[in-house]
């Protein structure tokens, strides 16, 4: 294979509010922490023991205010991007380094406002946004009738 991939798909709880910070030009930027766990018992105790790893998100323009308008802390989400490490010099003069994942997919899972309208009506739908590709044309429609001989 010659070529790379960058790709990360997390699904995880908002450790906090969407942070928005608005630019000229209208772009915007959206920042959260996301929260995955790993579970497992502990053999020698049959302790069961969680670890949490927090994830850097960051979102862009139109897909950044949808996050702040309907993702509050506790909601869980799926997201796909792609890592993204920066560096730049702290107060203090040393160099600070973080690792960020740049979303270009995203889809909410469960939030605390949908909760809420399910509670009121049944029937509601998880969002599903995707970050639109520059200069991209949509996919074509894949044929829904395939003629195949698989049991699944």
């Amino acid at each position: 294979m010659s070529g790379t991939l960058n790709k990360v798909m997390l699904i995880g709880h908002l450790g906090d509010e969407v942070k928005m910070h608005y630019f000229e030009g209208g772009n915007c930027i959206g920042r959260f922490p996301l929260a995955t766990n790993e579970t497992y018992t502990n053999r020698q105790t049959g302790e069961k023991v969680t670890n949490t790893d927090w994830h850097n998100i960051v979102v862009r323009n139109k897909a950044a205010e949808i996050c702040e308008k309907y993702l509050s802390k506790g909601d869980k989400v799926y997201v796909e991007g792609r890592l993204k490490n920066r560096q730049w010099q702290g107060e203090d003069g040393n160099m600070r380094y973080t690792t960020e994942v740049h979303v270009q997919d995203f889809t909410f899972l469960s939030t605390k406002k949908e909760s809420m309208a399910n509670a009121q009506s049944s029937g509601s739908s998880p969002s599903n946004y995707q970050e639109p590709t520059g200069g991209q044309s949509p996919a074509a429609p894949m044929d829904t009738e395939e003629d195949d001989d698989l049991p699944f």
